[in-house]
């Protein structure tokens, strides 16, 4: 089985996958906000635990899913070590001329990272479980009292969905331009830091070119379809909301009671 990314639906029959898109959007921004607004240990601990239970749920393997981390592994290791070595406050765990670590600077480093996991672990929830037709659909229909202002919903909706729906073709994209590049020599490995960065731009250029061709050709296959945006369109499957949606609010209440006791 390939590594889940970020943007691709894993299509298997779960609890979660079964819920309305538009309870889900609504829930994950909830706890997006959640996540953003503790500061504790307990707190980010429960929140941890339960988007690991929430994987469990959703049927997906732990280690296949825990691979959609590694695109943003350089981000998390960059944040907590700018929060080591700028964060003051305890006692000095190292000191040295060039730095100095602090007991605040490790807890801060931490608990940072383990913020970024979880947004990013929420947002791939979300895309493992929710087709990008459902998210699209789910978004339009969420922010359908914006037409009366003009705000064109239908096509920012289009726009997301597109964007979502591309980004595990590009990873893959990029891994096979990277192999190619590999089989005539260039070691991406080699040298220092800003060296194995410089060894990535010979990808860049072709995953340029290869996206506006995919764009290209998407455009055109919609035109052809007699895609003309969301005036008078027609949907196969309607969104209904069923009783096992329900259960999203006490789950919602529940966590907001524990972190609000948790953070007292």
């Amino acid at each position: 089985m390939t590594p889940v990314v970020i943007g691709q639906y894993v299509p298997v029959d779960s609890f979660l996958h079964r819920l309305d898109p538009r309870g889900k959007l609504v829930f994950v921004f909830a706890f997006m906000f959640l996540v953003l607004f503790v500061d504790r240990w307990p707190s980010y601990l429960l929140l941890t635990l339960f988007v690991l239970l929430a994987v469990k749920g959703a049927r997906i393997p732990l280690a296949l899913f825990l691979r959609a981390v590694k695109p943003i592994l350089f981000l998390i290791i960059l944040t907590s070590l700018l929060h080591l070595f700028t964060t003051k406050g305890g006692g000095v765990l190292l000191q040295t001329p060039l730095f100095s670590v602090h007991e605040a600077g490790v807890e801060q480093a931490v608990l940072m990272s383990l913020r970024l996991f979880v947004l990013m672990a929420t947002a791939t929830l979300l895309t493992c479980t929710t087709s990008p037709m459902e998210i699209t659909n789910a978004i339009e229909q969420l922010l359908r009292p914006l037409t009366k202002v003009r705000v064109p919903v239908h096509e920012l909706a289009m726009m997301m969905s597109i964007a979502l729906r591309f980004i595990p073709t590009l990873w893959g994209e990029t891994q096979k331009i990277k192999k190619a590049q590999m089989a005539r020599g260039v070691d991406f490995e080699a040298g220092s830091l800003f060296r194995r960065i410089m060894n990535h731009i010979p990808i860049l250029i072709p995953l340029l070119i290869s996206s506006f061709r995919r764009a290209e050709d998407l455009a055109m296959a919609m035109e052809a379809r007699g895609y003309r945006g969301g005036e008078g369109r027609t949907r196969w499957r309607e969104l209904t909301f069923a009783r096992r949606d329900l259960w999203l609010i006490p789950t919602a209440a529940t966590l907001w009671l524990a972190l609000w006791y948790l953070e007292k």
